[in-house]
């Protein structure tokens, strides 16, 4: 960021969720401060009263700005002249639509976790919203915000892949092989109630990551695909392995395969992306090795930071090649390009365009039109539909 747009204090923000007992709002609150743009001031960090004040004194939160509900919070918030200037909504699925709605209503700028929403009604709707009011919206797909991730990205820009072929990504854990959701375990329990997670399981928490990042790097649209999904741990009312064939608009093929019940894995995202001159490998759990196969060419493994990176790769990198970085860097680059994107607003100046590859409204209807699709594939048996 240069000195001409630098703020003159850090970027006000709020949470809705996160409280005592959740995992994911700490990463948020942890990705905020990483490169010291915000300052966590007001919440509604649980739907307890007494959960969310207690999470608010942990957080130093001010008690007039700990708040019981997120209307409440986006009414008096907006009415205050320190009022926040974004909102980080890191509730379950089926509270992102409403607080969205809330903040956006209010005039505050929004970064959502994914999936969007519950369905494509909630996301249309949203997407709407947001181009009615012009705010900010961001959806953290976080792996899109890893450096290699990005150096993949330009590197199928840049033509070095040449025409794609074939696309293939998985998502496979192993942390719900048992029925998880049975015991005190919060994250599985939401996870596993429709009513909570929407029509989607497995399917709707990491295979849209699946979805996205495939979609972000290659940067094809599918066209049509061909779903099987299961819930095959007995009893379980939601998906927990997901199996689809995908048809791009540019004839390329591709595979998709997340799973919940993977024994032995444990957060094992993997993208492969083929051309006409080249291939392309990434592994969530090695981020700072991207490997690049030309067609007549030696391989190459590319290192984070490293030589050779350009500067997609190096936009969001911290700390030299060797320093391991991965899932906070990769959230923090997300809140850090969302700063540079506001403060550009504020002082009437024009964002650095490395910072504008957020993934923001119009992915996240197309995440729900993908899971829509998905079940509608499966529901059939296992049919080709169109998105």
């Amino acid at each position: 960021m240069s000195e001409t747009n630098k703020p003159a204090r850090r970027i006000r923000l709020g949470m809705v969720g996160g409280g005592q007992g959740a995992f994911i709002g700490a990463v948020h609150r942890i990705a905020a401060r990483l490169d010291d743009r915000y300052e966590l001031v007001a919440g509604a960090l649980s739907s307890k009263p007494d959960v969310a004040r207690a999470s608010a004194a942990e957080l130093f939160i001010a008690p007039d700005r700990s708040y019981d509900s997120f209307a409440e919070m986006a009414k008096q918030e907006a009415a205050r002249e320190d009022g926040i200037d974004v909102c980080a909504i890191v509730t379950p699925n089926h509270l992102h639509f409403p607080a969205a709605m809330a903040m956006l209503d209010a005039g505050i700028h929004v970064i959502c976790d994914k999936p969007l929403c519950l369905n494509v009604e909630e996301a249309e709707l949203l997407a709407d919203k947001v181009r009615e009011t012009g705010l900010l919206f961001a959806l953290t797909h976080n792996y899109t915000a890893y450096p290699m991730v990005r150096e993949a990205r330009q590197l199928v820009r840049d033509g070095k892949l040449g025409d794609i072929r074939l696309v293939q990504v998985e998502y496979p854990q192993g942390w719900m092989a048992t029925r998880v959701e049975d015991t005190d375990n919060k994250q599985a329990h939401w996870r596993a109630d429709p009513a909570k997670a929407g029509m989607g399981g497995a399917l709707g928490d990491i295979g849209t990551h699946a979805h996205n990042l495939a979609n972000f790097v290659s940067g094809l649209e599918i066209s049509e695909l061909c779903a099987d999904i299961d819930a095959i741990v007995p009893g379980r009312k939601l998906d927990d392995n997901v199996n689809i064939l995908l048809r791009y608009e540019n004839g390329a093929r591709g595979m998709l395969w997340a799973s919940q019940i993977a024994v032995g894995h444990e957060n094992g995202l993997r993208l492969r992306v083929y051309g006409d001159k080249g291939g392309i490998e990434w592994a969530q759990e090695h981020p700072n090795h991207l490997h690049f196969r030309p067609l007549d060419g030696r391989p190459e493994l590319m290192t984070r930071g490293g030589a050779g990176i350009g500067t997609a790769g190096l936009h969001g990198v911290r700390v030299p090649p060797g320093h391991p970085e991965g899932y906070l860097e990769g959230f923090a680059n997300l809140y850090t390009d969302f700063a540079d994107q506001l403060i550009a607003r504020i002082t009437n100046t024009t964002a650095d365009p490395a910072s504008m590859l957020i993934p923001g409204i119009d992915e996240g209807v197309k995440g729900m039109k993908f899971v829509e699709a998905v079940v509608r594939s499966s529901q059939r048996g296992a049919v080709w539909v169109s998105i």
